[in-house]
């Protein structure tokens, strides 16, 4: 039997602009994990890392125990995160998208294409495999702002009509495994 470690939400956003990636946002709602509970941002964006939470050290722990190793940073470079104390707020809805703001970072997804189950035991995190579960909804418009200013790019989306994808994503009922 595998040890739970993270149960929660993690919504994703990867844009690109030309074929080049412009930013990934990693939005975490932690219900409950090893290092607690709460709210985070972690932003990949100019080459740089921020890990933004009410507990700084849960976002720096996501930042780099989860986020780091995502698919959807792989090849990109990846500097310490600077970690900023601020509170995260995150409004997911299945049916409409997500608003989620902290630490001068806007994120916000919407026109939810579909809804699916995802399992796998083979997620590897630092060369360890992971199993991961989750309710996924891919979506077909999502924009990352930054102090302001929104961050050029757009999402690409994919897929079939019966099984739509994005590089835009809701996810909620994550449960990590290790």
């Amino acid at each position: 039997m595998s040890a739970v470690i993270l149960s929660g939400a993690n919504p994703g956003v990867r844009l690109t602009d030309g074929g080049v990636v412009t930013a990934f946002a990693s939005v975490w709602a932690v219900d409950w994990s090893i290092r607690g509970a709460g709210t985070a941002l972690v932003l990949w964006h100019d080459d740089e890392v921020r890990a933004v939470g009410g507990d700084p050290g849960l976002a720096e722990w996501l930042a780099r125990y989860f986020v780091r190793h995502f698919p959807e940073v792989d090849g990109l470079p990846w500097p310490a995160p600077a970690v900023a104390t601020a509170p995260v707020t995150v409004h997911l809805d299945l049916a409409t998208g997500l608003v989620a703001r902290g630490g001068g970072i806007e994120v916000t997804m919407s026109d939810v294409l579909g809804r699916r189950t995802f399992a796998t035991d083979g997620f590897v995190l630092d060369g360890v495999p992971h199993s991961l579960q989750l309710l996924l909804a891919p979506v077909a418009d999502a924009s990352i702002t930054v102090d302001g200013q929104r961050v050029p790019g757009q999402v690409t989306v994919g897929g079939t009509e019966h099984r739509p994808s994005s590089s835009a994503f809701l996810a909620t009922a994550e449960v990590w495994s290790v």
